[in-house]
């Protein structure tokens, strides 16, 4: 699979330095330690675990799956990268006043991270200690974009910002990451036409659903608790597999719904690559997300995802998105390692890729008192 153009920008692109290739030897396991949020205990105002995404490359480490040496390092997205998608003026709110004197910026981004207090910090704390982590989970998921297709599978250990769309962010979510990965790889890379999002988050994904509503090239399924945040009717439009739960949905009738629909979503339209959206906030006793998901679940889950994709012989990039417990992060890093033990990460893999950059199948085997939100 050959490129439309190189980071330099041809054919009116612009430069980009998030599609630089990336050494044979790396594992397309996107990460940086600027991921993760930590400000004089201000993350701690969100029930998020802002540190997460580093805990989760800590466990993978010390069960030697991987080293600092192989892991791919995520750079920052720039203005002209968010420009693909966002619009000028959004930016702007979230970059700096605009009116001298004005306050609208820390607004904007206390109101999008639901963290009161950023009302209150100065701007380039707000750009330093806030955004710029969001900012670099952002370019770590349009490189595993391109990583996806380059190898058939990529994770990015952050991301999955999927409330935010174009022009408005919320639910901790400053960045359409999700979206940015599919434009750039419509716009960058030959061959990829049609993308599908599968996105089992606990919440509805209501920015990429805004995004691309208009958009044929783009199949939605969704699997959320249809009695939380954001109940977006309108974005609702967009979702092509709808698949709604109820307060308390356990182990057997969502991985159920899960494999039935995932396998339905691939049959009735073959992608070019799969964003996957596997948020941990279904875990029982989420505080936000409502389900009662135990962890094997998720672990299974996830594995019915890839397998899934890698059935198809379909590039699969997977983002973390939503969770909100302290035992989130070790689920995550489980899951990877399942996901490793069963063949369906890993340099193994991907043995017999060709030029064409598509793999080889394997064969099938078988409490302040505030409210929040969330990813």
């Amino acid at each position: 699979m050959s490129k439309k153009e190189d980071s330099g920008g041809k054919k009116g692109f612009h430069q980009t330095e998030l599609y630089a290739e990336v050494p044979a030897t790396c594992l397309p396991i996107v990460y940086s330690p600027e991921y993760n949020i930590t400000f004089m205990g201000l993350e701690k105002l969100h029930p998020f675990d802002a540190g997460k995404w580093g805990k989760v490359i800590r466990f993978l480490k010390e069960e030697q799956f991987i080293t600092d040496e192989i892991i791919v390092l995520a750079r920052e997205a720039s203005e002209a990268d968010l420009l693909v998608v966002h619009t000028a003026r959004y930016l702007n709110r979230l970059k700096n006043a605009i009116l001298e004197g004005s306050r609208e910026w820390s607004l904007v981004v206390a109101t999008i991270t639901e963290i009161p207090p950023v009302l209150f910090l100065p701007n380039f704390l707000v750009q330093r200690k806030v955004l710029k982590p969001l900012r670099t989970q952002t370019g770590g998921t349009i490189m595993a974009g391109k990583l996806a297709m380059d190898r058939g599978w990529a994770i990015n250990v952050g991301g999955g910002f999927h409330h935010c769309s174009s022009d408005k962010g919320g639910g901790f979510c400053a960045y359409a990451d999700i979206t940015l990965a599919i434009k750039f790889l419509f716009e960058r890379v030959e061959g990829v036409a049609r993308a599908t999002i599968i996105d089992l988050d606990a919440h509805q994904g209501n920015g990429h659903e805004r995004d691309f509503l208009e958009d044929r090239r783009v199949y939605i399924m969704d699997v959320y608790n249809r009695h939380i945040y954001p109940g977006d009717g309108y974005a609702k439009r967009a979702i092509k597999r709808k698949v709604e739960l109820e307060w308390g949905t356990e182990d057997m009738e969502y991985l159920q719904k899960v494999e039935l629909h995932s396998e339905g979503a691939l049959n009735e339209i073959r992608p070019d690559i799969i964003i996957y959206n596997a948020g941990t906030d279904i875990l029982d006793g989420d505080p936000l997300g409502g389900l009662a998901i135990s962890p094997q679940g998720i672990i299974k889950r996830d594995e019915i995802i890839f397998r899934a994709a890698r059935r198809r012989g379909i590039p699969i990039l997977m983002v973390t998105s939503g969770g909100y417990q302290k035992k989130t992060a070790r689920i995550i890093a489980d899951s990877i390692l399942n996901l490793h033990r069963q063949g369906l990460i890993g340099e193994e893999a991907v043995e017999g890729v060709g030029p064409s950059h598509v793999p080889l199948m394997m064969s099938k085997s078988v409490s302040s008192g505030a409210t929040f939100s969330a990813i």
